[in-house]
């Protein structure tokens, strides 16, 4: 039997959505919310463990309808909310209706899979999650390894790193290394090249030999890397810039590089 539409804003249900925007709530509950019909069906298809589906039926487009009642004939719980409440609890302008309470994953820097031809871009106490989660998604798109974290980062279950990830967070593994010396240490162990990037470095990204393994090692937003984990690399590269610009955007940095290790190294896979 179909659930009543909910419509209070006092309801349980409600209070721990609006619970989820706090990275302490997600990290002690395990779980974070997903939002979109693409990102809800990437989570199920990949197989993370549904909490809840969250709809507001009035809202669901035919083919959305279709795949939350498959999901709930097979035993996933679904809370069905007024389209009214849905739109004020969603991150999104025009929302499809759909979202997904999902629970996280923890995956350790000895977990990720180092094959010949992996790439990893790795990000050092970056601060912004949309940042974080545009890298994860250019991660996919090109193939790559994995996301490693380093240090104090945002967090990839954030609201607005999982909406800009497009699904992307649940085809991508993501590590965390609680510092840099323990990143470097298992660089070393499992033969990966380490590839900073800094402004001030020798060599153009696209005349540089990439030798996959590697990781494409980027700094935070405001500081970029600091001066002894770029002594510390194998490789650095630097991307040029002619106009006004003094630097670009972490996330867009992060596809340069990767794309042009891609050209370079065509045969390097996940």
């Amino acid at each position: 039997m179909k659930s009543d539409v909910i419509v209070s804003a006092a309801n349980p249900l409600v209070k721990r959505i609006r619970q989820m925007s706090s990275r302490r709530y997600r990290r002690r509950e395990g779980v974070f919310l997903v939002e979109g019909a693409q990102p809800v069906w990437r989570a199920v298809e990949a197989g993370w463990e549904v909490e809840t589906l969250v709809v507001a039926p009035d809202l669901l487009s035919r083919t959305a309808a279709g795949l939350v009642a498959e999901q709930e004939a097979r035993g996933t719980r679904v809370a069905r909310l007024s389209a009214e409440l849905f739109t004020r609890l969603s991150e999104r302008d025009g929302p499809a209706g759909v979202a997904a309470i999902v629970r996280s994953r923890s995956t350790r820097l000895d977990d990720l899979a180092v094959e010949p031809g992996a790439v990893f871009a790795v990000l050092h106490r970056v601060g912004n999650p949309g940042n974080l989660g545009t890298v994860v998604r250019t991660v996919d798109a090109v193939g790559g390894a994995g996301v490693v974290l380093v240090g104090e980062t945002a967090d990839p279950y954030a609201p607005a790193a999982v909406k800009a990830s497009m699904g992307s967070l649940f085809a991508v593994d993501v590590a965390h290394a609680r510092d840099a010396d323990a990143f470097l240490d298992w660089a070393k162990r499992h033969g990966v090249q380490v590839v900073a990037t800094s402004g001030y470095a020798d060599a153009d990204h696209w005349s540089a030999e990439y030798r996959p393994p590697l990781a494409v090692l980027l700094g935070s937003e405001g500081d970029g890397l600091p001066d002894d984990l770029l002594d510390r690399a194998d490789l650095r590269v630097r991307i040029p810039m002619t106009g006004t610009a003094e630097s670009l955007n972490l996330a867009v940095a992060a596809g340069v590089v990767l794309y042009e290790v891609r050209r370079h190294a065509p045969d390097f896979r996940r």
